[in-house]
């Protein structure tokens, strides 16, 4: 199947890259109230992020407007030579999901005055005031460069080590040494560990003194965890790729933290790593000592611990418990100004923001994340909670909490997030009726500026209705053919879910439902629903999946037969789609459910759940070892053997990438051999080279055509 040079939304779809392309992203406003950093490529095709600031006219004293200006421009820097990314980097991009090129992400010092970045593995730095840009020579390739918070120095990691450079670049290598070498080639310093990096979200491994005198430093040994193997099977000559992957059940890297001084000294951080072996977050600010925390292995208990820097002993500030689990949040554990701990934590039914031993919200909100800590308040990220007098299906807002009480800032039907320092505040508002976020610069509440977008416009628009299904209030989005009318009869249905945990699609905003409406106009009625387990609506909600993931089935096929009483639903031709845990459920419904499901596409499922990682597995299932039969119910397949599988036999089409390092191709391979000896003919798409994005302009582009063939021959759809 080849791309045509016509705009149609799969080939505009690809070459956006799903539209962020173009798109300003990671804003950060400058303390002195004068300038916002960010990234965003040349136009809606171009995947080099440039890096930008924007001048506000009048800075701290206020004024209109503003001048947007480029300061770092990768393909000047490297003189149109194209880019080349080490093995270690394309890591890192895998874990963020990051697919775009050039300027990727950046650090600033504290007074946002310089910035460091890694291009083509080698170290930049820009002067944000004057608009320049240029590179230190250091040993590469370079990986995550931060300056120190005054600006005089740079960190960055290569091979391993964790090493540092004058920021000022006077001659090459200038000030350039080495803080930390690995013992071994297991040993890295200054990295997070896979498990960070794709579960917690921790995507760093060192943190800076507010001093500019000493980092602390993550030292991870990999060593105990097992090897697997990635081959190409399009490439025979090439050796497969070795990944250290800790699968559930078995160990995880070691990971310590290390205070190393300019100076040459170095001293270990203490705490109980056997009991809590998991760091999941540093933080470190003027505001207090250095701040951990650390979680048990089964997630169930966590310690918020502060930092002695003189002995490197930890004391124990807060002690989180929960008898299902508890999760991680953007934005905390934080010191407020005033030495005070800042968490979400889950009281009382509700996941609150609190501040010293005081929540300071209720059960009407639902915490996201932390946006920013300020002097007399806290902005945070939320959407309505179980207590909210009026529902707000896939909005996300933004608020301002202080112990008077809560303010909401953004405006409208939304998804809103936003980036503040003093008075400053980006919000960005992505809506249902427009595409793509608007950015908006707002000093003390009052528009200064707009941030520019390059970004496509969709070729189509979402004819899109949010509701709730069932007994249990699903939230819903339900999708139409654009031009429909009810005397056409009922629609076939395509359950487009991802259903799981960290994995909101039902959003009150227009670009999320782009896809899902290309499905419609192809014929089909396409709901999304967010069963429990899925984010944004209460602990409860979240954590009703414990020990038995398949419940998040039952509410698909709930949310689909009460929507059916309100919408024109054929369901007698009902297929489901999927990708990640969204394609392990669109198998399940297959397999388990063929009286509901006529169809499915398993896109890279999780086949196994003993075959995925540690943090993530565990939290939900515990060890399989001790818990076999959670972790059968929970898997299609298990010893060569479907674990279960109603008549009749579906139709089903297995995609997988075989570079995929995160849910391997062994997941479909399997799935497919036990389909293949319970004699159930399937369809397997493999994709040579594909990871477990699909960023790839053609692949992107023809999934999308390859699905809709498969379900329209399936469910005996013509035209």
């Amino acid at each position: 199947m080849t791309s045509s040079h016509q705009l149609t939304f799969p080939v505009q779809f690809a070459r956006t890259q799903r539209y962020t392309l173009g798109a300003p992203r990671s804003f950060t406003v400058s303390p002195d109230g004068e300038r916002v950093v960010f990234l965003r490529s040349a136009s809606g095709t171009d995947r080099a992020n440039r890096l930008w600031v924007l001048d506000l006219v009048g800075g701290a004293a206020g004024g209109e407007g503003g001048v947007e200006r480029v300061v770092a421009d990768p393909g000047m820097l490297l003189g149109g030579v194209a880019e080349e990314l080490s093995a270690r980097e394309r890591a890192r991009r895998e874990r963020s999901r990051e697919g775009s090129a050039g300027v990727v992400g950046y650090a600033v010092d504290a007074a946002v005055e310089l910035a460091a970045f890694a291009l083509s593995g080698r170290l930049y730095v820009a002067e944000l005031r004057a608009g320049t840009a240029r590179e230190l020579l250091v040993p590469g390739p370079v990986l995550d460069p931060r300056p120190s918070p005054d600006g005089r120095h740079v960190a960055y990691v290569t091979g391993g080590a964790l090493r540092v450079v004058d920021a000022s670049g006077a001659s090459a290598g200038d000030g350039d040494r080495a803080l930390a070498e690995p013992e071994d080639e297991h040993v890295s310093y200054g990295l997070a560990e896979f498990i960070a990096a794709e579960e917690m979200q921790r995507s760093r491994g060192f943190w800076w003194s507010p001093e500019s005198d000493r980092l602390l430093a993550a030292r991870v040994d990999d060593s105990p965890v097992q090897r697997w193997w990635i081959a190409d099977p399009a490439h025979p000559d090439r050796a497969p790729q070795q990944i250290a992957y800790p699968a559930a059940g078995t160990a995880n890297a070691e990971v310590r933290l290390v205070l190393i001084g300019l100076d040459g000294s170095r001293l270990e951080v203490d705490w109980d790593r056997e009991g809590y072996p998991y760091l999941a977050q540093v933080h470190w600010s003027a505001s207090g000592a250095p701040l951990l925390l650390v979680q048990a292995r089964d997630q169930r208990s966590q310690l918020f611990l502060a930092v002695d820097t003189e002995t490197g002993a930890t004391r124990t500030v807060h002690v989180d418990e929960d008898p299902v689990w508890l999760d991680l949040f953007p934005g905390v554990p934080a010191w407020a100004p005033d030495g005070k701990l800042v968490r979400i934590a889950d009281e009382g039914g509700a996941r609150v923001l609190a501040v010293g031993d005081r929540a300071l919200t209720g059960g009407s909100l639902h915490l996201r994340s932390v946006l920013d800590i300020g002097e007399n308040d806290v902005l945070i990220q939320a959407s309505a909670g179980a207590d909210a007098v009026v529902p707000e299906t896939g909005e996300i807002h933004v608020y301002r909490v202080n112990e008077l009480g809560v303010e909401r800032l953004s405006e409208g039907a939304g998804v809103h997030s936003a980036v503040r320092s003093g008075a400053v505040t980006v919000l960005a508002s992505a809506t249902p009726d427009r595409p793509g976020p608007v950015v908006r610069v707002l000093r003390e509440g009052k528009q200064v500026a707009l941030v520019a977008s390059y970004a496509q416009t969709p070729v189509i628009s979402p004819r899109l209705e949010l509701t709730e299904g069932g007994a249990r209030r699903i939230p819903c989005a339900v999708l139409l053919p654009r031009g429909y009318a009810e005397a056409d009869g009922p629609l076939p249905v395509l359950m487009d879910p991802y259903g799981g945990p960290h994995g909101q699609r039902v959003l009150a905003a227009h670009n999320p439902h782009l896809t899902s409406q290309w499905f419609a106009d192809q014929g089909f009625a396409v709901v999304v629903a967010d069963g429990r387990g899925t984010p944004g609506r209460s602990p409860g909600w979240e954590k009703a999946i414990k020990d038995d993931l398949t419940v998040v089935l039952d509410d698909q096929v709930d949310a689909l037969r009460a929507l059916a009483e309100r919408y024109p639903l054929d369901l007698s031709r009902v297929a489901i789609r999927g990708w990640s845990f969204g394609g392990w459920l669109a198998g399940l419904a297959a397999l388990r459910r063929p009286d509901v499901f006529h169809a499915a596409v398993v896109g890279a499922p999780v086949t196994d759940q003993e075959m995925y990682d540690t943090h993530y597995t565990e939290r939900y299932l515990g060890m399989p070892d001790e818990r076999p039969e959670v972790y059968a119910r929970s898997s299609l397949v298990r010893d060569g053997r479907l674990t279960e599988a109603a008549e009749p036999a579906r139709p089903m089409m297995l995609v997988h990438g075989f570079a995929d390092d995160n849910v391997v191709m062994a997941h479909t391979l399997r799935l497919s051999s036990a389909l293949l000896a319970a004699g159930r003919a399937h369809e397997v798409l493999p994709l040579s080279g594909v990871t477990h994005m699909t960023p790839q302009e053609q692949v992107a582009e023809n999934l999308l055509l390859l699905q809709a063939d498969f379900l329209k021959r399936s469910l005996g759809l013509t035209g």
